[in-house]
């Protein structure tokens, strides 16, 4: 057994819900459990940008065979957004680039249906491939 760890025999099964702070990813959450616990088999029901703060379910022990189960829940979201800010990642974390003054039309045909928009350069969507 590692230095530092506990064992635990198995013993440990569950679902430890943790509010996610700003700055870690859903693998340091991961991380810091299988360590605390001394368990291996740790896993998550869902992945956080590290930018993002909330509720990660967190799987100890046999519980992690349900994660299939927990990820294709519904889930919902609360966010918070700036208008007329551009950054040179495309998101909260990059260096302001421009700010845009203004209103936004109600009734603007460009704001209305499906639209897209640029991957930021740190992402899931480029992780191992070109930028898409």
């Amino acid at each position: 057994m590692g230095r530092g760890r506990r064992a635990t025999n198995g013993l440990l099964h569950g679902v430890v819900i943790v509010d996610k702070p700003a700055g870690w990813t859903s693998h340091d959450v991961v991380a810091r459990v299988r360590r605390l616990t001394g368990e291996r088999r740790v896993g998550h029901a869902g992945t956080l940008d590290p930018a993002a703060t909330g509720v990660l379910p967190v799987l100890v022990g046999d519980a992690t065979k349900v994660v299939e189960f927990l990820s294709d829940a519904h889930k919902g979201y609360l966010a918070e957004i700036t208008l007329g800010v551009e950054t040179d990642s495309y998101d909260v974390d990059g260096a302001v680039t421009a700010v845009h003054a203004g209103t936004l039309p109600s009734t603007s045909r460009a704001a209305r249906g499906p639209t897209s928009a640029p991957s930021p350069t740190i992402s899931a969507r480029r992780w191992g491939r070109a930028p898409t």
